[in-house]
């Protein structure tokens, strides 16, 4: 299907196979796998049922040609070979229904093109020539230039500062206004409230993957990860709190890896415990959002952060954001005192909208699609283009207080060809 494309897992993989159902489709089949540069033992006998079968238990091929003719229920068969397919597979059916509206369907549904059987030579040649196509084709954006991939790690000087509330908020705006396949990983394996905000059961992806971190590859990836929409997954846990989680911090470090590979955008929750516990997480972040308020606390932990990043982390760009801020009569610390202290500009800061707060959690939406048009969110979207500028251009995050308005130069609005690999609707509370 075409799931989040993984190239670097398509070396890994084998370039082609094909399961029909009769010997006379293998017998058509075979020379043209061999024109392709494919090894024609790859045509193997069976149809669909049988590539669901070897696949559950193998890595599935590049380009995947299966046989729909025993096929029963066609969609919902196309639905099972999905779930065994690795990202990234190219699917080509073939099958005897001449039916336009199953023909739609199987091509809403992920595969890439379907065939009417009896099958001949050049509507093979054409179809795995197209299928080599889509596969060597990069991710583009709007502007059809290369889309590299965006890792942002959102750490909370304090608890309680909102810094799961801004990463939330932040994915849903690279999913949604800026049509980036994102991928939102929480790190706070017991206490993590990244499906919680969004309305969703976590499921066990994140502690089944500290338990076995050899199974995570990408097909666990799109197995493990609760779709929030289209272009947003979530990969969460509320992990019981009498089971302590004992590791090394490789699988989080491997999910980072495999997320690069499956999305245009990694968002995560990064507990300020965990920078501590696992400093190698920030290695290939790209951009560290540190979130803080304006109190004497806040700003001393601030420093200190600040710091750590400075020494163990210094390819990482650091962005910070003030959250929560109450109108300056009630402020602890005032922001150019703040700014002295840490010495250092905030880059953006998120007025407190009490209102909002309660009804996003009320709605299990981020705020930034609970609350369009509140002065809240501005900043929020300010930040998520700012993080779309730098993946795009590599180009430093300019403070928002020097470059007002800047925003207004990056589109939110990009579109992006995306079909994911068919899985279950995700289950909501």
């Amino acid at each position: 299907m075409n799931a989040p494309f993984n190239p670097a897992r398509i070396g890994l993989r084998d370039p082609f196979a094909a399961y029909v159902c009769d010997e006379t489709a293998a017998e058509t089949l075979r020379p043209i796998a061999v024109e392709m540069g494919w090894a024609p033992e790859k045509v193997n006998k069976g149809g669909l049922r049988n590539a669901v079968q070897s696949l559950s238990v193998s890595a599935s091929p590049q380009i995947l040609f299966v046989d729909l003719s025993e096929s029963g229920d066609p969609l919902n068969d196309i639905n099972a070979l999905a779930e065994v397919c690795e990202p990234g597979t190219v699917v080509i059916a073939a099958g005897q229904v001449n039916d336009v509206r199953l023909y739609r369907d199987l091509i809403v549904s992920g595969i890439q093109d379907y065939l009417l059987k009896p099958l001949n030579p050049d509507m093979l040649r054409d179809a795995f020539t197209h299928a080599q196509t889509v596969l060597n084709a990069p991710k583009v954006s709007d502007t059809g230039t290369e889309r590299p991939h965006i890792s942002t790690a959102f750490i909370g000087a304090r608890g309680g500062v909102g810094a799961s509330s801004l990463a939330t908020g932040v994915a849903w705006v690279l999913s949604e206004k800026g049509a980036r396949t994102t991928a939102l990983l929480d790190l706070d394996v017991h206490f993590g409230t990244g499906a919680l905000s969004l309305d969703l059961e976590p499921g066990r992806g994140l502690t089944d993957a500290i338990e076995n971190p050899s199974r995570i590859d990408g097909l666990f990836i799109e197995r493990a990860m609760v779709k929030s929409s289209e272009m947003l997954s979530v990969l969460s846990a509320e992990a019981p709190i009498n089971s302590p989680i004992m590791t090394d911090g490789g699988a989080f470090y491997q999910l980072q890896e495999e997320m690069r590979s499956a999305f245009e955008c990694t968002v995560i929750d990064l507990p300020r415990n965990m920078l501590v516990q696992h400093p190698h997480l920030i290695t290939d972040i790209q951009v560290a959002v540190i979130v803080t308020e304006l109190t004497l606390a806040a700003a001393r932990d601030t420093i200190r952060i600040l710091s750590w990043m400075k020494s163990n982390a210094p390819q990482t760009q650091v962005v910070v954001v003030a959250n929560r801020v109450q109108p300056t009569a009630q402020l602890e610390i005032s922001r150019k005192d703040f700014e002295g202290s840490i010495e250092r500009k905030i880059d953006f800061l998120v007025p407190f909208d009490q209102k909002l707060a309660a009804q996003s959690a009320k709605l299990g939406k981020p705020m930034t699609e609970a609350g369009k048009g509140s002065k809240t969110i501005v900043p929020i979207v300010d930040l998520a283009t700012k993080l779309m500028a730098v993946g795009d251009s590599a180009e430093p995050i300019d403070s928002a207080t020097k470059k007002k308005g800047a925003a207004k130069g990056t589109s939110l609005m990009g579109k992006f060809d995306f079909k994911s690999l068919i899985s279950r609707p995700a289950k909501k509370k």
